[in-house]
């Protein structure tokens, strides 16, 4: 068989498949069931990240071979890969958890390695858990080759005592049975009907926060974000995903066309109006870094301000994604932002048409408890802000969720790492106005900047939830809520004003003001920082160093230079 003249969307592979010097790589791929036929069709790579690690991640086999299926019916050839993930939920609060973070990066080298070094033309990346998305989002961003992302879902809520629970009241229970307030028989209870199945976190935590922005920026079908799990309709969303995959490898749409500034913006507007992860701000970040678009800390903050906050979901509210779902999912959030001249309506889409064009075709219910009207917010301002200050010059992100109008001032209790912290908690050693300071725990310092919701979760089940203001150069999980703020940099392990803190020391977190304020004036905290000495590294080989090596500060989202 003489091969023809390779087809535009063969833009890679065809260095491989019509080149006569690269027979032994055709005579590799026919080993493994490629005909002479399919030689001459677009080559696919699937980005598979099911493993047995989590919930999140369980299922997704099944929606890889329904990828598989669209792309061959659309005259494709697909090709599965594997790749990490790290749960999150599970490695919380152990050493494992330095992990998390890390694993992004190693996601999105991975897919890109893959991705590049086998030539491959497009890329559908099919993800769950909280480190996925933004690795495959990663990696699409640097490849820029026809690109789509699917979302593996969310779990579904479980049922204790006639009330729907999730894995955000099992760590919560944690904490009210450390005071007393729950006995370990309820604790167990509790902790074997949390989690149902199959899927990612059921509130607007990291995982569906990070779906809702992927679908938002245009990479991603619509209603990916919210259809659960379990629902049949994910099946026919999978086929969908490889056909329109074919399509965009036609008609030569890459994923740099669609990942423009004002898609990070729309991103980021619905994220802030439901009240979503802090999380979101170093994963944009560093997804926006890949796509080469200019976004900074300060954009959050700008959006934020103008964008009312509308969503009634876990975890400062009471519904999950699978309850948005009945009411039309993200569509329905957009759609009232759209129509409040909030978003691009001219941003464009994986489907070839714009977001406007997308949400004249779905239906969504208007009479529900969700999601409120534009006019008639839970809060007038989203539910993240950005903080400045002598204690975080370089930034800090607060969720500000049921907090917009409060000051937190009091004496700092510090501990050099969350284990000396939780243990403290645990023991009830904190009181209400104290401002709880975690440090070494940032990008480099941790390594990894360790999600810190088992102490989030504590605080909160001993009833001092809106008593007690943590600051941390480390970072939360998307479940915690509360005067929490995150991201503090410069970070302690870089000299960063929180190295600096002592026992006892007058802080002030103003909310309203955006600021982070130690009562020090700049001739102590420079006599301070004269006198300060680095901690050893944690870790001196493996990953986890060379991360600590590489990373750079929160306030650039963490990644690898």
């Amino acid at each position: 068989m003489t091969l023809t003249k390779p087809a535009r969307a063969k833009h890679r592979s065809a260095e491989i498949t019509h080149d006569p010097q690269r027979a032994p790589a055709r005579a590799m791929l026919m080993a493994m069931g490629i005909t002479q036929q399919d030689m001459e069709k677009p080559f696919v790579a699937i980005a598979n990240l099911a493993s047995d690690v989590t919930p999140c991640n369980v299922h997704l086999d099944r929606f890889a071979q329904g990828v598989k299926e669209g792309i061959r019916a659309a005259d494709g050839v697909p090709f599965q890969f594997g790749t990490i993930t790290v749960s999150d939920g599970i490695s919380m609060g152990t050493e494992g958890m330095k992990t998390s973070l890390v694993s992004r990066e190693v996601i999105a080298d991975s897919i890109e390695l893959v991705t590049f070094g086998e030539r491959m033309d497009g890329l559908v990346t099919i993800a769950g858990c909280d480190k996925n998305m933004p690795g495959c989002m990663m990696a699409i961003a640097r490849l820029n080759v026809p690109a789509i992302f699917m979302y593996g879902g969310s779990i579904m809520p479980g049922q204790h005592n006639g009330r729907d629970v999730n894995i955000q009241d099992v760590f919560e229970a944690v904490g009210a049975y450390a005071k007393g307030d729950v006995t370990y028989e309820e604790l167990k209870e509790l902790e074997c009907v949390a989690c149902p199945g199959e899927g990612s976190c059921a509130g607007l935590f990291t995982a569906n926060t990070m779906s809702t922005a992927i679908e938002v920026m245009g990479m991603s079908l619509p209603g990916d974000a919210s259809i659960p799990a379990i629902d049949p309709r994910k099946l026919g969303e999978a086929r969908d995903a490889g056909r329109t995959l074919m399509r965009l490898l036609e008609a030569d749409v890459r994923p740099r066309d669609i990942m423009t500034k004002q898609a990070f913006e729309n991103a980021i507007t619905v994220a802030v109006a439901m009240g979503g992860s802090t999380n979101i701000v170093l994963h944009l970040l560093a997804i926006a870094r890949e796509a080469e678009v200019p976004l900074s800390i300060d954009d959050f903050e700008r959006i934020s301000q103008n964008t009312p906050y509308i969503a009634d979901m876990k975890p400062a509210g009471r519904y999950v994604m699978a309850d948005l779902s009945r009411y039309g999912g993200i569509a329905l959030v957009m759609k009232r932002l759209l129509q409040a001249g909030l978003l691009h309506g001219d941003a464009m889409t994986v489907t070839g048409r714009t977001l406007a064009q997308n949400l004249e075709g779905i239906s969504v219910i208007e009479d529900q408890p969700v999601i409120t009207q534009v006019d008639t917010p839970r809060s007038p301002t989203g539910g993240l802000a950005i903080l400045r200050g002598n204690l975080a010059p370089d930034g800090a992100v607060i969720k500000v969720a049921g907090h917009q109008e409060r000051v937190y001032r009091g004496p700092a209790r510090v501990f050099d790492q969350e284990p000396a912290a939780f243990r403290a908690i645990q023991r009830g050693e904190i009181k209400a106005g104290d401002i709880v300071i975690i440090r070494y725990e940032g990008p480099k310092g941790g390594p990894g900047m360790q999600e810190m919701l088992a102490v989030t979760a504590a605080i909160v089940g001993q009833g001092l939830g809106d008593d007690v203001a943590l600051v941390t150069d480390g970072r939360f999980s998307g479940a915690s809520h509360g005067p929490m703020v995150g991201h503090v940099a410069p970070e302690a392990a870089v000299g960063g004003p929180i190295a600096l803190l002592r026992e006892g020391d007058e802080i002030t977190l103003d909310i309203p003001a955006r600021q982070l304020n130690v009562r020090l004036t700049e001739e102590e905290l420079t006599d301070r920082r004269a006198a300060w000495q680095p901690l050893p590294p944690n870790y001196a080989t493996g990953a986890l160093a060379k991360y600590a090596k590489l990373a750079s500060s929160a306030s650039e989202g963490a990644v690898t230079r």
